[in-house]
């Protein structure tokens, strides 16, 4: 009986760590170049409620979306060159945005902190 106190406390506090890893936060971040075109998604779960702020980064470029409001415990943000995806409601950057190949995304909360962020390899196409 003495040995299941220990073993139950154990089992708890493991259970207790990742209960908090489940409800972290992470990141997607995707991306697309073409010779005409930049295209990047930064979405975000696992956030607790309240503004965010997300950051596309490649090469010397940098572009920031207006703040958005958690949906449930997510957000989903878009920069884009391309017009018609701008008018809704994508960040504009332009088309040679991209350099290297690939993106870092991250998300920032209303103190300026970087709560997450990844970097990727791109999509290419090249038509």
């Amino acid at each position: 009986m003495t040995l299941c106190k220990p073993l139950l406390a154990s089992a708890f506090a493991t259970l207790s760590m990742l209960a908090v890893d489940a409800s972290a936060a992470t990141v997607r971040v995707t991306c697309e170049v073409r010779p005409s075109r930049s295209k990047i998604s930064i979405d975000g779960k696992g956030l607790a409620a309240g503004t965010y702020t997300t950051v596309a980064v490649s090469g010397a470029n940098m572009a920031s979306h207006p703040p958005v409001n958690t949906v449930g415990d997510e957000i989903e943000t878009d920069f884009d060159s391309n017009p018609r995806d701008i008018a809704q409601g994508a960040a504009p950057i332009a088309a040679n945005f991209i350099s290297g190949g690939q993106v870092t995304g991250k998300i920032v909360d209303a103190m300026g902190n970087t709560v997450i962020s990844d970097t990727v390899a791109c999509r290419i196409r090249r038509r």
